[in-house]
């Protein structure tokens, strides 16, 4: 059975920083891609940023770029997503994902996280 835990979720203040990361069991993380999307209240789930099997392809949704960084450490099975120079519009509950393809379609993505609560004031 896969799990994906994710932590390091919190409040912080506009401009701050964060490190999220998510820790993955019951599949050989290796083998599957990496995703971060986020859902705000009221809104549909949206792509974040993902990370390819080896970790030398990433993808970030254009609101994000230059702000966010998706790694990956296969040998502790974590993924994680540093959030840099953080906006109130970050606010968000935050979900890693285990998929098939480095994408930005949350169908293309297998197994979900429970998520972690991500708060930026002003």
């Amino acid at each position: 059975q896969v799990q994906l835990v994710e932590s390091g979720g919190g409040l912080v203040q506009a401009g701050g920083s964060l490190r999220l990361s998510c820790a993955a069991s019951g599949r050989t993380f290796r083998d599957y891609t990496m995703g971060w999307f986020r859902q705000a209240p009221g809104k549909e789930r949206a792509f974040v940023a993902a990370i390819s099997r080896s970790g030398g392809s990433t993808n970030y949704a254009d609101s994000v770029k230059g702000r966010f960084t998706i790694s990956r450490d296969n040998a502790k099975n974590t993924v994680y997503l540093q959030m840099n120079s953080l906006k109130p519009d970050d606010t968000a509950v935050y979900y890693c994902a285990m998929g098939v393809a480095t994408s930005r379609s949350l169908y293309d993505y297998r197994y979900w996280g429970q998520g972690t609560q991500v708060t930026v004031s002003s």
